[in-house]
């Protein structure tokens, strides 16, 4: 993967100001694929931005997650080349989805140069989906039990084990700041479009396999 030139602090302050400033109720655009910034590595966040400025970013970032719905959003999704994302995953789910998913309740994280590493043998294979190739999702297989390594707003070095559904968001987020969107791991035969979900309902594995034929 490529890395683009490295922006100044000062050009990193002017473009999250501009990007800031299209906001309506602290809601800003996602970039969609094709956008370079979403094929590119993101900086290392060092501290490029004034305090206030980054806050304000994080606030934008927790909104505009909240507002597309999603469970995560990294900064390259809004068009800031910066490794940071913030993650939350509070929706009600049904008991028999959320077991079959492992899927249990994420409170609001940020985090800042993340990595990741399976800790287990486990693989989860489930559909995904993502708020810049919208109204479409596909089968990922991902590590089930990973252990990530990132920093807060502050600087301070962090290590968290996450599993199931957890795992698939912190995955599916770091990734996006190394250039990677999910249909890059994805089995493409089971990509679908929006209008196509009523045919499996809670996004049926077995049915879709069986249909589409991956």
């Amino acid at each position: 993967m490529n890395s683009p030139q490295q922006l100044t602090s000062e050009d990193l302050t002017d473009l999250v100001v501009t990007i800031l400033s299209q906001a309506e109720d602290q809601v800003v655009p996602i970039v969609q694929l094709g956008h370079p910034v979403l094929r590119q590595q993101a900086q290392r966040y060092t501290d490029q931005l004034p305090k206030e400025l980054l806050e304000e970013l994080l606030d934008v970032m927790r909104a505009t997650m909240y507002a597309a719905p999603g469970v995560g959003l990294a900064a390259p999704q809004i068009g800031i080349p910066l490794k940071i994302a913030v993650l939350e995953d509070l929706y009600p789910t049904d008991p028999e989805t959320a077991q079959l998913r492992e899927r249990a309740p994420l409170e609001y994280l940020e985090i800042f140069n993340p990595t990741y590493r399976a800790v287990s043998d486990r693989q989860a294979t489930f559909y995904e989906g993502c708020l810049s190739f919208d109204n479409f999702q596909a089968v990922v297989i991902r590590p089930a039990d990973i252990a990530a390594d990132f920093e807060d707003r502050e600087g301070n070095k962090l290590s968290q084990e996450f599993s199931g559904w957890q795992a698939r968001i912190v995955q599916h987020e770091t990734d996006h700041l190394a250039g990677t969107v999910y249909i890059d791991k994805a089995i493409t035969r089971s990509l679908i479009g929006q209008d196509e979900l009523y045919r499996y309902p809670g996004l049926e594995i077995a049915q879709a396999r069986e249909e589409l034929n991956f």
